[in-house]
């Protein structure tokens, strides 16, 4: 899950975060350089490091559970799958400034999922597609608040939420806590359905005011955890990290665009930081792959939870 921000930060870390140049470039500056190859060096401020994602990863007892019992796929095989999405608004009345987004965004936000899991943004194609299947729109001062584990969220989701284990339900809303979003693991299906799903900050879809978050890819990040990827950075420089073995181990998460970061370092873990990962942390701007060992896991989840 990842934070907007919403409270008192330094000047400089505030520009940062609306992608002003006062912090030494702005987003999307970094980004047009990192999508063309010519990655400049952009500062990363510690001030930064908040947390951005509501996801809780599970204990370490559960992540070996989960990793022994993963069903191996062929993806060479793998056949597409489009994923069903129900899509649930959540507003305290009407109008973009009560969070009551217009079909317009939601249609933009489907688009940069499939355009993120198709590899058109420059990743491997994953295998996924979404289309949507319904919209629907709830007018609640409290759940318009919400944040994860709450009385709110839950009386939100067992209300609202739609289809079976493979659909996926999409909350947006004015989500507390500073958070920009939060995402369910396949793994926690089978014993808590009605919460299964993505929640996202309203203003984060594109076109909306979360600024250097508001091109859509919290929803990719988020949707990634959905379908079993961790974060980047999860475990730091250690041997399992992500349990993905084509993304550079990662110390901790990357905030703005932090061109040639190399958190770890030395023999054991080759290669930069994967800042223009979708499950780092960076700008929505500078983020835009999957990786291949990405893609295969996501399958791998889908197959053993989903299906």
């Amino acid at each position: 899950m990842r934070s907007n921000l919403q409270f008192a930060l330094p000047l400089c870390a505030l520009a940062l975060v609306l992608g002003s140049a006062g912090c030494g470039g702005s987003a999307t500056d970094a980004a047009t350089s990192v999508r063309s190859g010519l990655v400049t060096a952009q500062e990363e401020t510690p001030l930064m490091a908040v947390t951005r994602c509501g996801f809780v990863e599970p204990s370490a007892a559960e992540q070996t559970r989960i990793e022994l019992g993963l069903r191996p796929v062929n993806a060479k095989a793998w056949t597409t799958v489009t994923i069903p999405v129900y899509w649930h608004v959540i507003n305290k009345g009407t109008g973009l400034a009560n969070g009551d987004i217009p079909q317009s965004q939601i249609d933009a936000q489907i688009q940069v999922l499939n355009n993120a899991y198709s590899g058109a943004t420059g990743g491997v194609d994953t295998g996924f597609r979404f289309q949507l299947i319904s919209v629907d729109r709830t007018t609640n001062a409290t759940w318009y608040t919400m944040t994860p584990g709450t009385t709110a969220e839950t009386q939100a989701k067992n209300a609202l939420r739609l289809g079976g284990k493979n659909a996926l339900n999409v909350y947006s809303a004015n989500i507390g806590q500073g958070l920009l979003g939060w995402a369910t693991f396949p793994s926690s299906y089978a014993s808590a359905p009605k919460s299964d799903g993505v929640v996202l900050l309203f203003s984060s879809v594109p076109g909306g005011t979360a600024a250097p978050y508001n091109l859509g890819d919290t929803g990719t990040h988020e949707v990634g955890h959905w379908l079993g990827l961790y974060h980047t950075f999860q475990g730091g420089c250690t041997k399992n990290n992500d349990y993905v073995a084509d993304t550079a181990a990662e110390r901790s998460p990357a905030y703005g665009c932090p061109a040639n970061r190399d958190s770890c370092t030395g023999r054991s873990y080759p290669g930069t930081d994967p800042i223009t990962n979708f499950m780092d942390y960076t700008d929505d701007s500078c983020m835009f792959l999957f990786t291949n060992g990405q893609s295969t896991r996501m399958q791998s989840l889908y197959t053993t939870y989903r299906l």
